[in-house]
């Protein structure tokens, strides 16, 4: 269905990198939600009004809260894609995880509202007893292909975006899709049981559906906020650019800002050959560079490291720091390594990067590779700057 709607309505609709075929594409998912959840709310709310069923009628202000959820979206997507400003120069994407977070607690809000009116019926607050009739029934049964639907649109337009606000409608429509279908069994068995109970115990279990499903958004948009690792996905796509550069020997301090979806900046050093043409080395990384952002959409700044490539005694007492760090601690990696050598004794120094897992801190790990080096050679001193990783 996305991909109909987005040939209808989305002029170049493939080309999903360019921000205003982003732009609209999230439009459309917002107008398409907004309209579904209303006529989902007017269905649900006469079912429940027929009936009586708290459990129905929770599914309704649910639903209504999607489509102002659907508005937030909407809201959201006109202005992240508003051009960077002097006082934005990364832009307004992040407004969508803002957006993300305002839709999360208005479902915590509705669950926990559904939370009390099932917790009055369970403990005799409220004795008002639902009456089903197959009306409702067929209702809910419509409805449950309606949200199936409208999730499996959000999924497809947020893959095709990397849209975190669309991805928490998906989610959420799905939770609903599935609450609704509990609510639809419950009512059969009150209608050929008479266990009025149900409806209560019901309507618990679906608040604490959503109330999980709007902590997991939560979760989801604080993490984005706050900022977090860059995926094994993206990370690979710019090593795989890399490795097309062979004047590049290797990589470190590889650092990448998520300014809002599609929106990246990195920066990392490249390690190169020292005897080799300054000019062409930079040039080679200017055009690596160009590439990372052509590809990937990543404005990238790389630092150019020169290392000793040709020097047999340097080469040999870096392979003896790195087999002397790997005895300590083997995920440890290091990099820009360089000698002084002298007559009475060497200074060797070096960066390491010390995963977040490890034990050590980072007084304990430059304390133990000192002291296991001058173990083996009391000659060799060695300087060591810690970054962790």
């Amino acid at each position: 269905m996305s991909e109909f709607l987005a040939k209808l309505f989305i002029k170049d609709y493939k080309n999903v990198k360019d921000p205003d075929v982003r732009k609209k594409y999230g439009t459309m998912s917002s107008w398409v939600g907004i309209f579904t959840n209303v006529l989902l709310f007017s269905i649900k709310l006469f079912a429940g009004l027929i009936s009586g069923s708290i459990a129905i009628m929770a599914d309704a202000v649910n639903n209504l809260s999607d489509a102002g959820s659907s508005t937030v979206s909407l809201v959201s997507f006109k202005l992240a894609s508003k051009p960077a400003d002097r006082d934005h120069p990364f832009g307004h994407a992040r407004i969508e995880y803002i957006a993300s977070m305002i839709v999360s607690f208005l479902i915590l809000n509705a669950g926990f509202n559904f939370l009390l009116d099932s917790g009055k019926k369970i403990f005799g607050f409220d004795t008002v007893s639902p009456v089903i009739e197959l009306l409702p029934i067929i209702l809910l049964s419509v409805s449950i292909i309606l949200k199936f639907l409208l999730a499996m649109f959000y999924r497809s337009c947020a893959k095709k975006i990397d849209s975190g606000v669309i991805k928490a409608a998906a989610t959420d429509s799905l939770i609903d899709s599935i609450s609704t279908s509990a609510v639809l069994a419950s009512s059969v068995i009150i209608k050929f049981t008479n266990f009025v109970l149900l409806d209560s115990i019901v309507g618990l279990c679906v608040s604490l559906l959503i109330l999980f499903a709007g902590i997991t958004i939560l979760n989801e948009t604080k993490n984005s906020i706050m900022g977090e690792a860059p995926t094994e996905e993206l990370t690979n796509s710019i090593m795989e650019i890399i490795s097309k550069y062979p004047d590049v020997i290797g990589v470190h301090d590889m650092i990448i800002h998520n300014y809002g979806p599609g929106h990246f900046i990195a920066s990392f050093h490249a390690e190169v050959d020292g005897e080799k043409d300054i000019y062409a080395l930079h040039d080679q990384i200017d055009n690596l560079e160009k590439e990372i952002d052509t590809s990937l959409g990543i404005l990238c700044t790389i630092h150019l490291d020169p290392i000793e490539t040709n020097n047999e005694t340097v080469n040999m007492l870096k392979i003896f720091a790195e087999e002397t760090v790997k005895e300590i601690e083997p995920n440890i990696t290091l990099h820009d390594f360089r000698a002084v050598i002298g007559n009475t004794h060497t200074n060797i120094i070096f960066d390491i990067v010390l995963p977040f897992e490890s034990k050590y801190s980072k007084e304990e790990i430059t304390a133990l590779i000192c002291e296991k080096i001058q173990e083996k050679d009391s000659k060799i001193f060695c300087v060591i700057t810690v970054d962790r990783g």
